[in-house]
């Protein structure tokens, strides 16, 4: 069963090896996403807070952004509650799924000027996402990490059966042995490494099937609501009313942190269609990644049509929210992210590794054959003892 296994390890291994590098590769990065955009384009999301600090009214930037850019739609907008933070406008034009339609807009909210943009084929985790979604490949680029994700979950599996020691092995197979030789420290760096991590790049893995397939989405459902019904987040609709001299993005960022209480990120979001509601996403920090709650507002009056909160939710829905976070290591903050990131450098390290562990034995030299014994009567020097 282990020449099978191993068998099905190596060609698996071969056939999703660079596809599992890039994907890996890109996950590690996007793990700590937020902390390296803000720490290396720090301008774009901080602001200097004056003294008798006073907001520009969102309605007033919302249509300086808009007068700026009128080829462009509003998308969204992200409020923090922080002080010295930007608000940032998301824009969109033509196809949305293209990088390229997509416009990311930094505003001072003291000023009401525009600090920064940027398009998103431009922004260096829009594309790292799309490279570790879609290969930058659209939805042949979806297909290919699909198969490779799936396919390294089995490569996780195997490789587990494969390190499994025997009783006079185990010491060997739990640590590495710094000192070897290349050959061997590169077998140890592949399976050691492979075994501690294992687990969380398993999970890393199935998780990651969510995006892939659908049927996989669907399965999460079933288990926790009995059914494949999904509970989509659709605006309701709300007919909006114009020219009524009232700030209603104002009235609408005061209403949801009346509503909710707690610290968190606002996103403003306004539907592809003038007719369903607009969107207010509250994230609630003191829980765990991916918790917000949702309320639903009529455009130009701000006032509350719908409210949809997280605790009010399906099973299969609080279980779907869970994927995210857990695909990123994000669930329990700062702690679960470093194990995530470990484990995805690991995984990135392990095609390479594997494919030097393959060369190291294709080219390896055959054992020549033994000698033939002769009696001793007849051999060269009898003393000798072969």
């Amino acid at each position: 069963m282990k020449k099978i296994f191993g068998w099905l390890h190596l060609w698996l291994g071969i056939i999703s090896g660079l596809v599992v590098l890039v994907v890996a590769g890109t996950g590690a990065l996007l793990v700590f996403e937020e902390e390296l955009e803000h720490t290396f384009r720090s301008s774009f999301f901080y602001v200097e807070v004056p003294e008798n600090a006073s907001r520009v009214s969102l309605d007033n930037i919302t249509a300086y952004v808009q007068q700026e850019y009128p080829g462009h739609k509003i998308f969204q907008m992200a409020i923090e509650p922080e002080a010295d933070r930007s608000i940032i406008y998301v824009l969109r034009k033509g196809k949305v799924k293209e990088l390229k339609n997509q416009l990311y807009l930094a505003v001072n909210p003291y000023t009401g000027k525009i600090i920064g943009s940027q398009p998103g084929n431009k922004r260096f985790f829009s594309v790292v996402l799309h490279l570790h979604r879609y290969l930058c490949m659209g939805e042949t680029g979806k297909v290919i990490t699909g198969i490779s994700c799936s396919i390294f979950a089995i490569l996780v599996i195997t490789g587990l059966i494969l390190w499994w020691p025997k009783r006079n092995n185990r010491k060997q197979r739990f640590r590495v042995k710094w000192d070897a030789s290349f050959k061997r420290l590169n077998w140890d760096l592949h399976a050691v490494f492979g075994f501690y991590t294992h687990i969380i790049l398993l999970v890393i893995a199935l998780t990651g099937l969510v995006w892939s397939y659908k049927w996989v989405n669907n399965l999460i459902y079933l288990a926790f609501d009995g059914n494949t019904k999904q509970q989509k987040i659709v605006a309701p609709e709300s007919i909006p009313v114009e020219n009524t001299g009232i700030a209603y993005l104002e009235k609408i960022l005061s209403t949801t942190n009346e509503r909710l209480t707690y610290e968190g990120k606002i996103t403003i979001r306004f539907a592809e269609v003038d007719s369903l509601a607009v969107s207010a996403a509250k994230e609630n920090r003191s829980r765990h990644d991916n918790v917000s709650d949702f309320l639903y507002f009529q455009a130009g009056t701000g006032k509350l049509v719908k409210e949809r909160l997280y605790d009010n939710e399906s099973a299969g829905t609080i279980a779907r929210r869970w994927i995210y976070p857990i695909h990123t290591g994000s669930f329990y903050g700062f702690p679960t992210k470093i194990l995530a990131f470990i484990a995805t450098l690991v995984g990135f390290t392990l095609p390479i590794s594997g494919f030097l562990i393959w060369i190291g034995r294709k080219k390896k030299k055959p054992v020549a054959k033994a000698k033939k014994k002769l009696p001793l009567d007849k051999h060269p020097n009898p003393s000798v003892q072969y």
